[in-house]
């Protein structure tokens, strides 16, 4: 079964890069049905950087993976950033826009992501400031399921029980991470069918895949610097069985390769979609078209 998707997403995507932009100039292949991009990394942007991406936007479905809101922050919401973000996703026409359930600022932003602590208060918390959110960009926004490092403080639940507490209390979307649950499954010691299993499909708005580095003590970085790997493409078939097929793009922030190889990956999960749509079919179940 494919889902519909109500910012009208499907296909395989992949999350665009400043490197990227020169292959992509001169032809956008079938496979990529949409991008992805970082709005802090283009908001402000001119000249021919600025022009090469407008002519993208105006040609292509994008969606904006936010870095640095800080929605589980302690300190207020940056509005004047907002004010800049919708500026961006109304020039563009982003119908999308997602950020990190987590926190990357309390005096001045720190870009890296930290835990927010598992408690009723923090979820109150973040579902009223991704309401606030909404309301300042009149778009619904999505949540990415975070990788972390370390236990959040004062837990009063586990993490999938906090995710399920927020999309629920803000009654907002999920943006499903499949390499951040494989991530958090290795490094904290959990089940990753059994916690993916767990979260609200319905909600499902897109997803990533991505790859990661693995320490010499066994700990998994989530860097997105190299390719994905065989259990996360396990876990991906996993939802699309769970949950049926979603939209799919692939993340790659580091030791960029050329497009060509990057592209295999995303005419895998192309692939993907179709075997489960297809053995969905076969077995009687009706589609809704994306």
């Amino acid at each position: 079964m494919t889902t519909a998707n109500p910012f009208g997403l499907a296909g395989s995507g992949l999350g665009l890069r400043r490197a990227m932009l020169p292959d992509l100039q001169a032809y956008v292949p079938d496979s990529i049905a949409f991008f992805e991009v970082s709005p802090e990394n283009w908001v402000g942007v001119g000249g021919r950087l600025g022009k090469q991406f407008r002519s993208l936007t105006e040609r292509h479905r994008f969606v904006a993976h936010g870095l640095a809101l800080s929605l589980g922050g302690p300190a207020p919401l940056d509005t004047a950033f907002l004010g800049d973000l919708k500026q961006f996703l109304d020039h563009h026409d982003f119908a999308l826009y997602t950020e990190h359930l987590s926190f990357c600022s309390d005096e001045g932003h720190f870009y890296d992501l930290y835990p927010i602590p598992f408690t009723e208060q923090a979820v109150k918390h973040v579902a009223s400031r991704i309401r606030q959110t909404q309301d300042v960009l009149e778009r619904p926004i999505a949540l990415e399921n975070a990788s972390y490092y370390v236990q959040p403080p004062q837990a009063e639940m586990d993490e999938l029980s906090f995710i399920n507490a927020v999309l629920c209390e803000a009654d907002c979307y999920l943006h499903l991470d499949v390499n951040n649950i494989y991530v958090n499954s290795v490094n904290h010691g959990y089940d990753p069918v059994a916690f993916l299993r767990g979260l609200p499909g319905e909600r499902i708005v897109y997803g990533h895949v991505a790859g990661h580095d693995l320490e010499p003590s066994g700990l998994i970085i989530d860097t997105h610097g190299q390719n994905t790997i065989e259990p996360v493409w396990d876990l991906l078939a996993e939802a699309y069985r769970s949950f049926g097929v979603f939209p799919t793009l692939v993340e790659r922030d580091s030791n960029i390769p050329p497009l060509a190889e990057l592209l295999t990956e995303v005419e895998r999960i192309r692939a993907l979609q179709k075997n489960h749509r297809h053995g969905r079919s076969a077995q009687g179940i009706s589609e809704v078209a994306a």
